[in-house]
Formats: structure tokens, C-alpha cells, sequence
């Protein structure tokens, strides 16, 4: 009973220092957590565009399929590049107008399963109780299932704008601009404005006001 003792003692004081471990991530808030990732083709003058359009449904892509669909927060992100892009001095138009950009709103989804095995952590823990404890005298444990299955799933949210303009002479639709925002809470309409507008801010040579 010593050797179950130690263990119990030696297992508080491990998690005593787990529980007063910092976690620094665990102190961030919602918008703290959030990142975002723009990029661009160099080679692209932003000045030579003036109008532009947004798809009217955001492409929801996850593991690989996609689909269209259109609910609250969706609308107002769509809305969000909407009224910033014409912030930035851009016209918006219709589809049928020939604009010269294409604007994308995708949210994107990825779900990973993973296996957790308990079969080495029993191997290792189970020789500090001794089956006499429970009365069982001779017995040894055993674990018939030995592992856990588990699934995660991350997302995000990317914005994408597209060369309309050159797609006649190119004879393909090349994306210019992409922007992408990862964190907690990004599915919400209420941070919506103010997280595509941290995509833009970011990048000052799509702002023709300037």
C-alpha cells in the first residue's frame, strides 16, 4: 500500500503543478487569436481596376467538396467586401457590366480524426495498484478497448479577387489578391466588417483613396 500511497501523492503534486502551469494561449481573447494572411501578385498594378463585384453566396469548402450557401454570417461578410471595397474607391456594379474585378468569399473547412492509444499508459500505470486493493487477489487489469477515436475540426475564412479584366486575353480567370483569417469567433456577422477590414488594412496598395 506504500507503493499506491507514493503514487497517489507523487500524481496530486503533478497535477497540482500542471494546474498552476501559464498557458499563454489560454489568456488570448477571441480577437487576440485571430490571424491574418495576404498575399498578391506583384506584378499587378491596382490602380488599372475601378469596378468590381461579390459573388452573391459564399463557397463553403470542407475536406475536399464544396457547396453554396448563403445564411447570416455569410451575408454579412459578402456585405462587409461589398462596402469596403467601395471605401477604397472601388465602383460596384453588376455581374452583366463587365467588372474588372471578381470577388470570392470562401469559408473553409478541415476535419481530422485522430487515435489516442491507452495501451502503453495502463502498461505503465496499472503496475502502481495492486488488484489485492479491490479485493481481487491473482487478478491482472486488462483494457478491451485500449483506444479513442477523435475528430477536430478547424476552419477559416479567405477572401479572393479575381481578374476579370485580363480574362479575355489570358484565356483564364488568375486570382490577384487572396486573404485569409483563422482564429476563434470568426463565425460571426458581428466581427465580419471589422475582420475583412483587417485583411485590407493590411494590404494599403488596394486602397485607391490613398
Amino acid at each position: 500500500m506504500k507503493t499506491i500511497q507514493s503514487a497517489m501523492v507523487l500524481g496530486l503534486v503533478v497535477l497540482f503543478s500542471l494546474g498552476c502551469k501559464k498557458e499563454p494561449i489560454n489568456n488570448l481573447s477571441e480577437e487576440e487569436s485571430r490571424i491574418y494572411i495576404t498575399d498578391h501578385d506583384s506584378t499587378i498594378n491596382f490602380s488599372n481596376f475601378h469596378t468590381f463585384n461579390v459573388s452573391d453566396s459564399v463557397a463553403v469548402i470542407q475536406n475536399g467538396g464544396e457547396f453554396h450557401r448563403l445564411n447570416a454570417t455569410d451575408s454579412a461578410y459578402v456585405d462587409a467586401v461589398k462596402n469596403l471595397m467601395q471605401s477604397m474607391g472601388y465602383v460596384y456594379v453588376a455581374k452583366d457590366q463587365n467588372p474588372d474585378l471578381g470577388i470570392t468569399v470562401n469559408r473553409i473547412l478541415s476535419t481530422s480524426t485522430g487515435v489516442i492509444s491507452y495501451g502503453s499508459y495502463w502498461d505503465y500505470y496499472a503496475s502502481y495498484w495492486d488488484p489485492f486493493y479491490w479485493g481481487f487477489p491473482g487478478y491482472g487489469y486488462g483494457m478491451p478497448y485500449g483506444y479513442a477515436v477523435y475528430q477536430i475540426t478547424e476552419g477559416a475564412v479567405s477572401v479572393d479577387m479575381v481578374d476579370l479584366k485580363d480574362a479575355g486575353n489570358s484565356g483564364k480567370l488568375n486570382i490577384i489578391w487572396t486573404g485569409l483569417i483563422r482564429g476563434s469567433g470568426i463565425y460571426n456577422p458581428d466581427v465580419a466588417q471589422s475582420q475583412v477590414k483587417a485583411l485590407f488594412d493590411q494590404s494599403s496598395y488596394l486602397n485607391k483613396s490613398l
